[in-house]
C-alpha cells in the first residue's frame, strides 16, 4: 500500500498537500453528484427550456459579479481558512436545501436561490484552494501536483459523481443533495489539517481592494500568453456555454438517454479527460503549446457541429470522449502556464481575472442558448456554438503564437 501511495501522491509533494488532496477529492464527489442531481432537480420541477439555461446561469453569474473581489481577499487573507469557511457555509445550504425537499416544500426559485448562493461560496474556495498548490509544492512539482488534482477532479466530479447522482435522484433528490452536503462538510474537516508556510506581513499600510484587483487586471494585460489564453476561454466559452446550459435537455429529449443516461454523457467525457491525462505528457513532448491550442480549438469547434448534426447516443457518447480529452488538455496547460509564470503575491488575483473571464463568457452564452432552444429547438445552441467557435478560429489563430512555455521563468511582480 505505501509503495501505490508513493506512486499515488510522492511523499515529496509534503503532508500538506496530501491533506489538500483528500479534501479535494472529497469535495469534488460531492460537487459530481450536483452535476446530475442539479439539472435533474431543475428539470423536475420544469420543462420550460429558459428556466433550465437560468438555472445554469445562476451557476455561473457568481464567478464574474465575485472573482476579482474573490482573488483580492485571497492574496490578503488566510487561504485555508477562507476555503474551510465557505465549504462549511455550503454544506449549511445544502442541508437546507435537502429538508426542504425531503418535505415537499421546494420551488424553482428556492432552487435557484440556493443554486446561486452555493456556487458564490465555490468562488471564494476554488480560488483559495488553486493558491495553495503553490505554495505546499515546490516548483518543479507544480505539474505533478495539478495532475494529481486534476485526476482527481475527473475521476471523482466526473466519472464516479454524476452517475452516482443520477442514481440517488432516482431514489429521491434528497438522497442526493444530502449526501453532497454531507461530502463537502467532511472536505471542510480534512482541509483543516493542512498547514501553511508562515507568510511575511504585508509592511505599511495596505492599499484599497480596488487598488489591488488593478493591479491583477494590469498584469494579465501585459503577460502575451496569459492574457491570450483568458481572452480564448472567455470567446470559446460564451459558445460552450450556450450549448452546454440546454444540455440534460438535450441528453434527455435530443438523443433519448434518459435521466440515468444524463450522468453518462459526463462520465464519458471524464474518461476522455482521463486519456487526456494519461497521454498528456507524450503530447507535449512532441506538439508545441501553440499548435496544442490550435488543434484543442479546432477539436471544440467540431464538437458542437457534430452534436447540432446526430440525435444517436451512438455518435454523442464518443463525441463527448473526445470533447473530455480535449478539456483536459486545455484545463492542465493554462494552469501550468500560470501557476509558473504569475508571482506568488499576485496568484489570486491573477487566478479570478481567469475565471471572471471563464464565467463570464459561460454566463453570456447561457442566456443566449435558453433564448435559442426556447424559439427554435434544443440544437440551435449547438448551431449557435459551432458557428461562433469557426469565426474565433479564424481570428484567434496567429495570436495563440503567444501561449507561453509552461517552463517559463516567474516574472517579478510589479512594484
Amino acid at each position: 500500500m505505501s509503495r501505490i501511495g508513493e506512486v499515488l501522491v510522492p511523499a515529496r509533494l509534503g503532508t500538506g498537500f496530501r491533506w489538500l488532496l483528500a479534501s479535494s477529492w472529497t469535495t469534488n464527489l460531492g460537487d459530481g453528484i450536483a452535476l446530475a442531481a442539479g439539472p435533474l432537480l431543475v428539470a423536475s420541477l420544469t420543462r420550460d427550456a429558459f428556466l433550465v439555461a437560468l438555472a445554469a446561469t445562476v451557476q455561473w453569474l457568481p464567478p464574474l459579479l465575485f472573482g476579482l473581489v474573490a482573488g483580492a481577499l485571497t492574496d490578503r487573507l488566510d487561504r485555508r481558512l477562507i476555503v474551510l469557511s465557505v465549504d462549511l457555509a455550503r454544506a449549511a445550504v445544502l442541508t437546507v436545501l435537502t429538508l426542504a425537499v425531503a418535505t415537499d416544500r421546494v420551488s424553482i426559485v428556492a432552487v435557484l436561490g440556493a443554486l446561486f448562493l452555493l456556487a458564490t461560496a465555490e468562488v471564494f474556495a476554488d480560488n483559495s484552494s488553486q493558491t495553495l498548490v503553490p505554495v505546499l509544492v515546490a516548483r518543479d512539482d507544480l505539474a505533478v501536483a495539478n495532475g494529481r488534482l486534476q485526476t482527481g477532479f475527473i475521476t471523482v466530479n466526473q466519472l464516479a459523481g454524476p452517475p452516482l447522482g443520477a442514481a440517488l435522484f432516482t431514489v429521491g433528490a434528497a438522497w442526493a443533495l444530502g449526501a453532497q452536503a454531507v461530502l463537502v462538510a467532511l472536505g471542510a474537516v480534512l482541509i483543516t489539517r493542512v498547514v501553511l508556510p508562515a507568510r511575511a506581513p504585508a509592511e505599511g499600510r495596505r492599499p484599497a481592494m480596488r487598488h489591488d484587483i488593478a493591479e491583477g487586471l494590469r498584469w494579465v494585460r501585459h503577460h502575451a500568453a496569459v492574457r491570450t489564453l483568458v481572452l480564448t476561454i472567455t470567446i470559446f466559452n460564451v459558445t460552450f456555454g450556450a450549448a452546454w446550459s440546454v444540455l440534460v435537455l438535450y441528453a434527455t429529449e435530443r438523443i433519448g438517454l434518459g435521466e440515468i443516461g444524463f450522468g453518462l454523457v459526463t462520465t464519458v467525457g471524464a474518461v476522455g479527460g482521463i486519456v487526456g491525462g494519461l497521454t498528456y505528457g507524450w503530447i507535449t513532448r512532441r506538439v508545441s503549446l501553440g499548435d496544442l491550442m490550435r488543434i484543442g480549438l479546432v477539436v471544440e469547434t467540431l464538437t458542437h457541429l457534430a452534436l447540432a448534426l446526430t440525435s444517436s447516443p451512438w455518435v454523442a457518447l464518443p463525441v463527448f470522449f473526445v470533447f473530455g480529452a480535449h478539456a483536459f488538455i486545455w484545463g492542465t496547460t493554462s494552469v501550468a502556464v500560470r501557476q509558473r509564470a504569475v508571482p506568488a503575491a499576485l496568484q489570486g488575483r491573477v487566478g479570478s481575472v481567469n475565471v471572471v473571464g471563464v464565467y463570464g463568457g459561460l454566463v453570456v452564452g447561457s442566456g443566449i442558448g435558453g433564448v435559442l432552444a426556447q424559439h427554435w429547438g434544443v440544437t440551435a445552441p449547438f448551431w449557435f456554438a459551432f458557428a461562433g467557435s469557426a469565426v474565433f478560429v479564424v481570428l484567434i489563430w496567429r495570436s495563440l503564437r503567444h501561449i507561453a512555455h509552461a517552463d517559463e521563468q516567474p516574472v517579478p511582480a510589479p512594484a
